[in-house]
């Protein structure tokens, strides 16, 4: 696998983070960071917008987290997340110290948001205007228009419901939960995603496509809770977009923020275990044995590995021991490859379905087997900024579901394999000649999620998002067990995503209290 890279942007801010750092006001409280993933550079910020002297740690030699950059051979690839919605969840960083979003990196809308291609070479565009989407519905089945209208009006509700005044509430307490049971009861989220979807639409393509959003955040259509329907009217509030230059220019942005606002970045550095007086957190102890005190510790790693490798078991409370036990995402098995050709009709997001949908799934998440067919996304940048590919070439990320690590799968031997069979498959049908024209491929499987991001069981996304393991019932933003302790990040309240992590973020920003001063955060509400 190629070494993460990133452009002229990320060396400044390596230069800049190598050079003596002003520690911050004398006396002010110290919070550790662990991790430098979207969550943790999200809580950082908010931390250092309300007082505290803050430091941030990551074993990668990049900021990011799993948004790394990968080079090879003149193509660049986005190793993460790759759509953003919400914007706004991201120009709040930038207005809690007085400055813009727009003045460090630049997001353009996409149309079409999705192109889903089916077995039978047909298509859906989905995205841009309601219009837009109203007509490619009725091309498909007309009679579903009626009832796509009525899901997003039900996914509106959803949303006022689980992300307008849940997204950034705390869930520590249980009396939150029980406060919202009627509420979520009364919205059937104890429903499925894909019962929620059936009950509005008939076409199978459509149900396949307005079905696959848990996907995007570690979970199975028919085992996840229909809240996460919610995503719908999310996208249709705000868009999808993409930052010019790829994620990893959204990560060279707040780099530059947190550089200039005098948060001390540390990298290639990782956390080996919490140090504690009594229960009560004091900081970190690092791999190579020195040790940083900290008033709170704020950690964004995986919070599976967090309480089974970095705290003591005998402190944890039973019900984190019983979390500890949460069922995890999928794996990914993730394709990079350039071509010496252009694609120009192939859009910038592209769905593929395999032949199966349902049992593909229980492949994956029950059955635990990686079988001979699949269903893949399919991200090809160049639609949208040239920049990532050499002159005349396009790059491209391919994303396949697979099992984690739970399952009995040689790597070493079925990482080759499968990319065989993907290579085939989209050169027969959406990218024909790849085989002639591919160049400067490589490839993750969830032994390097696990190795790379200690990542338990190389789950793509942490916990999966059942309703058994939502809101109080994940793991809590303020530590069930260890004063001082605070969790962001896709295992924890309200769950994986780009906007989920960032409002993991908010949570704890509403339950740490100012260090030496009033927080600047405090003069921005919320808009949602």
């Amino acid at each position: 696998m190629p070494v993460s890279s990133r452009d002229s942007h990320q060396s400044v801010i390596m230069q800049k983070m190598l050079q003596p750092k002003e520690l911050g006001t004398q006396g002010s409280a110290k919070a550790v960071v662990i991790g430098a993933g979207f969550g943790g550079m999200a809580a950082a910020l908010r931390l250092k917008a309300k007082g505290y002297h803050v430091t941030l740690l990551d074993r990668v030699d990049k900021l990011g987290g799993r948004a790394q950059v990968f080079e090879k051979d003149g193509f660049r690839h986005d190793a993460g997340p790759t759509v953003i919605t919400a914007p706004f969840l991201f120009d709040e960083l930038f207005e809690l110290f007085g400055k813009s979003r727009q003045d460090y990196v630049d997001f353009v809308p996409l149309h079409p948001w999705y192109r889903f291609r089916f077995q039978d070479g047909s298509t859906f565009d989905y995205g841009g205007t309601s219009e837009d989407t109203l007509a490619e519905i009725r091309r498909i089945e007309p009679r579903d228009v009626d009832g796509y209208k009525r899901m997003l009006e039900h996914s509106r509700k959803l949303f006022d419901a689980g992300f307008t005044q849940l997204a950034d509430a705390p869930f520590h307490d249980i009396r939150t939960m029980l406060r919202e049971i009627p509420r979520l009861g009364y919205l059937q989220t104890y429903r499925t995603v894909w019962q929620l979807v059936c009950s509005y639409l008939k076409s199978d393509k459509l149900r396949q496509a307005f079905s696959i959003q848990p996907l995007l955040v570690g979970g199975n259509p028919f085992s996840t809770t229909s809240i996460y329907g919610l995503i719908h009217y999310l996208e249709r509030k705000w868009g999808v977009y993409f930052a010019m230059g790829g994620t990893g220019a959204l990560v060279d942005g707040i780099g530059r923020l947190m550089v200039e606002e005098g948060i001390d970045i540390r990298l290639s550095t990782t956390v080996k275990r919490l140090t504690l007086t009594g229960r009560k957190v004091t900081g970190v102890e690092l791999e190579e044995g020195s040790h940083l005190a900290a008033d709170i510790v704020v950690s964004n790693a995986d919070p599976l590995h967090l309480y089974r490798d970095m705290l003591p078991e005998s402190i944890q409370s039973t019900s984190i021991k019983l979390k500890r036990r949460s069922r995890k995402s999928m794996g990914l098995y993730v394709l990079y490859f350039g071509t010496t050709r252009t694609y120009p009709e192939v859009a910038h997001h592209t769905i593929w379905f395999g032949p199966r949908y349902r049992e593909h799934l229980r492949d994956i998440f029950e059955r635990k087997i990686l079988a001979d067919d699949f269903s893949l996304y399919v991200h090809r940048p160049t639609a949208t900024d040239p920049s990532f590919a050499p002159a005349g070439c396009d790059s491209f990320y391919v994303l396949c579901p697979v099992p984690n690590l739970d399952a009995d799968i040689d790597w070493s031997v079925e990482g080759p394999r499968l990319k065989e069979r993907i290579i085939d498959a989209l050169d027969g049908t959406m990218l024909p000649g790849l085989r002639e024209s591919l160049t400067a491929d490589f490839i993750m499987t969830p032994e390097d999620f696990k190795e790379r991001y200690l990542s338990i069981s190389g789950a793509g996304f942490s916990i999966a998002p059942h309703f058994t393991q939502s809101a109080w019932f994940r793991f809590h933003n303020r530590s069930e067990s260890i004063d001082g302790l605070y969790l962001v990040g896709a295992g924890t309240h309200p769950g994986a995503g780009l906007p989920g992590v960032l409002s993991s973020a908010k949570v704890i920003e509403r339950l740490i209290n100012p260090a030496s001063a009033p927080p600047a955060s405090e003069t921005f509400s919320a808009r949602c």
